[in-house]
């Protein structure tokens, strides 16, 4: 990555207008950045901010890298939370009486 020079005093940070409403991915990104945005009174953090929106709209970082930083501006006193998928399995109910049956009867007759 590269690092950006050092914010100087007198300028005013603003916010980044690169929202792609046609991209959901980027677009809920582009919210969650926004709505931080807006709750963030400091200075640097909001250069931050910019900072990840502008790598992550250039592909520099991932969505999952993305977020991850956008949690540790949000909340920084919390401990790193990685996200992950699980995978929920279901069944149909149909499956379930006949398994339910099935176990009934063997519980049965043992």
């Amino acid at each position: 990555m590269t690092e950006k020079p050092p914010l100087r005093l007198d300028e005013k940070i603003t916010k980044l207008m690169i929202d792609r409403p046609s991209d959901f991915r980027f677009h809920a990104a582009y919210i969650a950045y926004s709505e931080t945005w807006d709750k963030t009174t400091s200075e640097e953090k909001k250069n931050e901010l910019n900072q990840i929106t502008s790598s992550l709209s250039s592909g520099e970082i991932s969505y999952p890298e993305f977020y991850k930083r956008l949690d540790q501006i949000r909340r920084p006193d919390s401990k790193n939370y990685a996200f992950s998928r699980t995978r929920i399995e279901t069944q149909r109910k149909k499956d379930w009486r006949k398994r339910r049956t099935k176990n009934m009867r063997d519980n049965r007759h043992r």
